[in-house]
């Protein structure tokens, strides 16, 4: 059975990253956009990148331009926007599709895979999925749920270590 470790993802210049990269990390994966109403919680996430990272937690960023092209430009585009808008430094790949015959199979397994509203589509941007440090998708929280929301869940996986 396959693994969150055994996808090969882009980097937003087109370069492959292996997720077993982040093996050993409580990662939070969210598919994003700049010009969404949730546009704001890039703010919340820095937040808690800032608070955690150096106890284990990667923030993964998926721009997502399917819901009303909410993520226009290229993927460099859009990282330069993060960096000068929210001065991320978390990790952000190329735009996807998370829904639809083109989803990228990361985001099909995470849907597949989620304990939480198993199989059900990506609703909005701004979707987040909690990953404990073996791989395991513990939770997915839709877009209203900000990422300041969960700080509790995510710390309580970052104690487990």
């Amino acid at each position: 059975m396959k693994m969150i470790y055994d996808f090969i993802v882009k980097d937003y210049k087109g370069n492959d990253v292996p997720l077993s990269k982040y093996k050993g990390k409580t990662l939070l994966i969210v598919n994003t956009a700049t010009k969404c109403g949730h546009t704001p919680q890039y703010e919340d996430l820095m937040t808690l990148y800032d608070k955690y990272e150096k106890d284990g937690l990667e923030i993964l960023d998926f721009p997502c331009n399917q819901f009303l092209g909410q993520a226009p430009g290229t993927s460099e585009e859009i990282h330069d926007a993060c960096i000068l808008s929210w001065r991320i430094r978390f990790p952000q790949f190329s735009k996807i599709k998370v829904n639809g015959k083109d989803a990228e199979p990361l985001y099909k397994y995470l849907k597949e895979n989620s304990p939480v509203l198993p199989g059900k589509r990506i609703q909005w941007n701004f979707t987040k999925f909690l990953v404990d440090s073996n791989g395991t998708i513990v939770n997915r929280y839709e877009p209203k749920v900000t990422p300041l929301e969960i700080e509790d869940d995510l710390r309580a996986l970052l104690m487990q270590k």
